[in-house]
């Protein structure tokens, strides 16, 4: 079996392929040493997709959220704000009721 190896995977992850332990390798043995290489070339691709995947999720966490911050003092300002409004509203809803 004969593995020719594009540019693109070898030279996208420096030392690409110096991270593969191959078994000893007997002759006549080559697939298996490739099938070997492969495997643990998508594990550790598995490996770094589970990571970015993770990294993208605690990037999201931590996002500016938009709303409010709800603290004790909030808490009382939007409490006050809607004993102001509902008087206001309920009049509203009675003038579009008639």
């Amino acid at each position: 079996m004969e593995v020719q190896f594009t540019s693109d995977p070898v030279t996208s992850d420096s030392g690409a392929l110096d991270c593969f332990t191959i078994d000893a390798v007997q002759p006549g043995g080559g697939e298996d040493a490739v099938r070997q290489a492969l495997a643990a070339w998508e594990d550790r691709e598995r490996r770094r997709l589970e990571f970015r995947s993770s990294l993208m999720n605690a990037r999201a966490s931590v996002a500016p959220v938009e709303g409010r911050e709800m603290m004790q003092r909030s808490t009382r300002q939007l409490t006050a704000e809607l004993r102001e409004r509902r008087p206001a509203r309920m009049m509203a809803e009675l003038a579009n009721a008639h």
